[in-house]
């Protein structure tokens, strides 16, 4: 993509971009070629989740991430897209303590890895840390739905808001991330109808992730829509565009192979040096070890 002609989205122009009905598109990413990669395709935004625990370090939740580990992805994505807006995911229990320490560790985020918002799990209970963030200038998505950092609490990974108190109390939390200050929410494995609610109900962006055709725009992780993950087992709301994983265990074997069977590096990857040289060479490391 031609960097000169790169709109670089704000709080304001996504606004406009749902006031528009004009799909949002994110993408997850979590290091420099993969935030490059996402630019390049034109995505108006990335997240750089807390997923990563996953991912990118092993773990089975996210809980495990810390925010040195944040900031580290970050400023790795930010330097890989530097013309897209990217929004970070505050790790597992760096806002719901004090507010002072939410807008601490909040700021450190900012400050260290130069992005431009910060993403929060969770709804009413986390209001007064949302609307301290916005009043200290740091703009805030929020989270709602199926939020990884509260799997413990929910059990496992699983659709969340099935039954009407939960649908209630869903709706009645976007609307208070909205009073808040939030200037978009996602919305993750929820019943569409919901999705659809809720996207009519607030003035404020929903990016979807399993909620929905309805949401104002989409979120995948980078590794889920090209497939590069060794596990087959997916989300019903993945879909892949590729299968590089796939292709990328067989140029691996392929590798092993040829290495197996000498028949890697041939001459084409080898350097040369002439045959005097190295008689020469040789010559003198035997008059060495004489000596």
């Amino acid at each position: 993509m031609d960097k000169e002609a790169r709109f670089k989205q704000t709080t304001r122009s996504v606004q406009v971009m749902k006031e528009r009905s004009e799909p949002i598109v994110m993408v997850t990413a979590y290091d420099s070629t993969q935030a490059a990669h996402a630019q390049a395709a034109g995505v108006d935004m990335i997240l750089v989740g807390d997923s990563l625990g996953m991912v990118m370090l092993g773990y089975d939740t996210t809980v495990p991430v810390t925010i040195e580990d944040m900031i580290h992805h970050a400023k790795a994505v930010r330097r890989g897209a530097k013309d897209t807006m990217v929004i970070v995911d505050m790790p597992f229990a760096t806002y719901h303590q004090s507010v002072a320490d939410t807008v601490r560790y909040a700021s450190r985020i900012m400050q260290e890895s130069y992005v431009d918002g910060l993403k929060l799990e969770g709804g009413i209970e986390i209001v007064p840390h949302v609307q301290a963030l916005v009043q200290a200038g740091i703009p805030v998505c929020g989270h709602l739905g199926l939020t990884p950092q509260s799997v413990l609490q929910f059990g496992g990974f699983r659709v969340q808001a099935r039954e009407l108190h939960a649908a209630q109390k869903l709706l009645n939390d976007a609307i208070a991330l909205q009073a808040a200050g939030s200037f978009m929410v996602v919305l993750e494995c929820i019943p569409s109808a919901l999705g659809t609610l809720v996207t009519e109900t607030i003035t404020i962006p929903t990016i979807g992730i399993g909620a929905g055709d309805a949401c104002s725009g989409q979120v995948l992780v980078y590794h889920d829509l090209l497939g590069l993950g060794v596990d087959s087992r997916r989300a019903k709301f993945v879909k892949t565009y590729a299968q590089l994983g796939e292709s990328a265990i067989a140029a691996i074997k392929s590798y092993r192979d040829e290495v197996k069977q000498h028949e890697f590096p041939n001459q084409e990857y080898r350097y040369d040096i002439a045959v005097e040289a190295i008689s020469s060479v040789k010559k003198h490391v035997q008059e060495e070890e004489k000596a």
